[in-house]
């Protein structure tokens, strides 16, 4: 079948059948791309409603304006706290973490273990050494200052060991 207006644009040889067959091609494809897209606007749609449900555009910015202030407040407020905690631990590094105590008899005379040795350190080692010594004629205290786990003056048996075993204790 030979058409005017096909042999108008150069087509005349061409058979209107393919011509109809590649229309109906294209009008089915068509359909199905209009579908999907209608399918995913269907879809956006609900995801939009249940969004503005019960809204008005007023509300929902009013809304957005309060979260924006409510982020702003919470943002100072985790500031503050951060400056608190760097603060915390600057001090906590100077308070004694460490201690011990050993318990023992300063003479052979007494018993009961009345004489003790403490020991108090901050997270460095440093602090210092108390020694009580408990005799029949009274109790005598004595301090040794402690600096990196070291004393400037000597130490008793029992005051190393409690040294030691409060360098070990956390």
């Amino acid at each position: 079948m030979n058409s005017k207006l096909l042999e108008a644009i150069g087509l005349g040889n061409l058979d209107i059948a393919y011509v109809l067959t590649f229309m109906l091609v294209c009008i089915i494809a068509l359909a199905v791309l209009v579908i999907c897209q209608m399918n995913q606007n269907k879809k956006l749609r609900k995801k939009y409603e249940k969004f503005l449900q019960g809204k008005n555009a007023k509300s929902l910015e009013t809304q957005i304006t309060e979260l924006c202030e409510t982020h702003d407040i919470l943002k100072k407020t985790s500031d503050a706290h951060t400056r608190q905690i760097k603060d915390l631990y600057k001090k906590h590094k100077t308070t004694f973490q460490k201690s011990a105590i050993v318990k023992y008899d300063a003479f052979k005379e007494m018993g009961g273990k009345l004489s003790f040795c403490l020991v108090m350190l901050d997270e460095e080692d440093d602090g210092f050494v108390l020694n009580s010594v408990h005799s029949s004629d009274g109790c005598y205290s004595y301090t040794k200052k402690i600096k990196k786990g070291e004393s400037d003056v000597a130490l008793g048996d029992e005051e190393k060991y409690a040294l030691e075993k409060a360098m070990k204790s956390e």
